[in-house]
């Protein structure tokens, strides 16, 4: 029987059964994909506390029998990332991270990239280096660059004008047209951006992960930048995460 070892991190987990897991992975090297933990719920050796949402870990994995899922054979943890699971505004954010990944990624599409980001905010989030909120910010942003769905945040996406050309401290962006919009133009859906904040959402698709959680954003530039992307990320994905609605709940 084949078997596998990847880094990963946990999306997603069902009770199956009386004794049993079945897990939603991120791994590094073979993308999303997922597995059964045989006994888990029981299992005071193996995986004792340690198959929770989030959590950083080793796998070692066999191959499931004919068209069955693999089986998670071995699971060392290798960050727990306590905080998370203890703060309830933490979990509200990391569980929309999950299931945007989750609901998009699909299973064994290699994606390295989004691998490495959410293990950055994650470990940013459980150390508290930036707010939430910031980490939500950038998290999505950049999920929306690897997943194809970047925003035109430098031109309108009627007649190309670019935003410096652009009258008004404030800039609408269109989410049909799924670019900015000049004030020449006419179309619905319009969500109203600060020029600011256009600029700083701008600066985070470039930078590093390192240098981009370290942008300090006004409290205008956060409400109107998660208004934005809260927006914008489930119209393109044809879905609004149900984490997503626990979020807006609780924040």
């Amino acid at each position: 029987m084949s078997s596998f070892s990847n880094p990963a991190i946990i999306l997603r987990r069902i009770e199956f059964g009386d004794f049993d897991l079945i897990l939603s992975f991120l791994t590094r090297d073979k993308g999303k994909f997922s597995a059964i933990a045989k006994s888990a719920k029981k299992s005071t050796k193996r995986f004792s506390g340690i198959l929770e949402p989030f959590s950083i870990l080793r796998i070692v994995c066999s191959a499931g029998r004919g068209r069955g899922l693999p089986v998670l054979q071995e699971a060392a943890l290798s960050k727990p990332l306590p905080s998370i699971r203890t703060d309830i505004t933490k979990t509200a954010y990391a569980s929309y991270w999950a299931e945007l990944i989750d609901l998009w990624l699909e299973e064994g599409q290699n994606q390295i990239d989004l691998f490495r980001l959410l293990q950055h905010v994650l470990e940013q989030l459980d150390q508290g280096s930036a707010t939430p909120a910031v980490l939500g910010v950038m998290f999505q942003m950049r999920f929306l660059i690897i997943s194809g769905h970047r925003p035109n945040l430098k031109q309108c996406g009627v007649c190309r004008r670019e935003m410096e050309a652009m009258t008004g401290n404030v800039i609408q962006f269109d989410l049909t047209k799924g670019g900015l919009v000049c004030d020449r133009c006419t179309t619905t859906g319009r969500i109203k951006l600060a020029r600011g904040t256009i600029k700083q959402l701008q600066w985070l698709e470039k930078e590093h992960l390192s240098k981009a959680g370290r942008i300090r954003f006004s409290a205008q530039a956060v409400a109107e930048s998660q208004k934005f992307l809260e927006a914008f990320v489930p119209y393109h994905l044809g879905k609004e995460p149900r984490s997503l609605k626990f979020l807006k709940q609780i924040r």
